[in-house]
């Protein structure tokens, strides 16, 4: 090699070296820690879950906190109030705890592997006059989901009876009028959502999901929401209208004797102020 070459290549190597420190600590790169901790916190004037009210149409206060690793491995906690009538027995208190591990499978399409557990405090469900039961709503869902862009659809499999239901428990609580058919064990949700961002701080939100209870088809229904979130004076103010197919009979509440029944998944717009920290 001659003396002129050698010096080019070394000068080249040289540039390169630079380049690819440079890059290292570039914004952009220190801009990804190893460790991300964030929370959230909201007040609501109602909770859907899956487009039914958990709050029997009453204000829920809800908030939760989110660790991240840059490898993608994350856990989760989030908590709300619920109704404490007589529709799920006494249970005031909603915690969800869960875990995943998000990847990315090319450039714009992203993969979420996860478990989620959603756990109710002191609450069991109702049972038959002199027939013993230790069943709570407890339930446990695995889920998969990607993400494209806006895009993102989401389908969770319930690794456990859908919320207590069960042949114990079938006929009683909210589950009245149900003849008992076994586990619902395996039950599913799809989640289908596209976000558009309209610039200026407001986001469009469109969702449409689908409930399949196995072996009780009289609780599986659709639901949808048409949602629009700015960010002002520091919060996000969401205003959305949230409805179902759900079958009156089987969803709806009241706490009192001679008091009018409540359709909880009957359509109605939900107004909300968040902050995440």
């Amino acid at each position: 090699m001659s003396k002129n070459l050698s010096l080019i290549a070394i000068a080249s190597l040289t540039m390169l070296t630079g380049l690819a420190r440079a890059e290292a600590d570039s914004p952009a790169a220190a801009a990804t820690p190893e460790h991300t901790l964030t929370g959230n916190l909201s007040l609501n004037s109602d909770y859907r879950f899956r487009g039914i009210s958990q709050t029997w149409k009453l204000p829920a206060l809800q908030g939760g906190f989110d660790y991240s690793h840059a490898s993608g491995f994350y856990l989760g906690t989030w908590a709300s109030n619920v109704s404490g009538n007589s529709y799920n027995n006494s249970a005031g208190l909603e915690l969800d705890l869960y875990g995943g591990w998000k990847f990315a499978l090319s450039q714009d399409l992203t993969l979420d592997l996860g478990a989620l557990a959603y756990v109710y405090p002191g609450a069991k469900l109702n049972s038959a006059p002199g027939v013993a039961t230790n069943e709570k709503y407890t339930n446990v869902d695995l889920y998969a989901a990607v993400s494209a862009g806006a895009f993102s659809a989401k389908l969770s499999y319930a690794a456990t009876d859908y919320f207590g239901l069960s042949s114990t428990t079938a006929g009683y609580a909210y589950f009245s009028s149900l003849a008992a058919r076994g586990a619902s064990k395996g039950s599913t949700y799809l989640d289908l959502n596209y976000s558009l961002d309209l610039g200026d701080g407001a986001t469009l939100g469109l969702h449409a999901g689908h409930l399949s209870v196995r072996h009780y088809g009289e609780l599986s229904y659709s639901d949808y929401k048409l949602s629009l979130a700015k960010e002002m004076a520091g919060l996000t103010w969401t205003g959305a209208l949230v409805g179902t197919d759900a079958r009156r009979d089987f969803y709806q509440a009241g706490n009192a004797a001679g008091q009018q029944a409540k359709r909880l998944g009957q359509a109605g717009v939900v107004i909300s102020a968040g902050k995440s920290f």
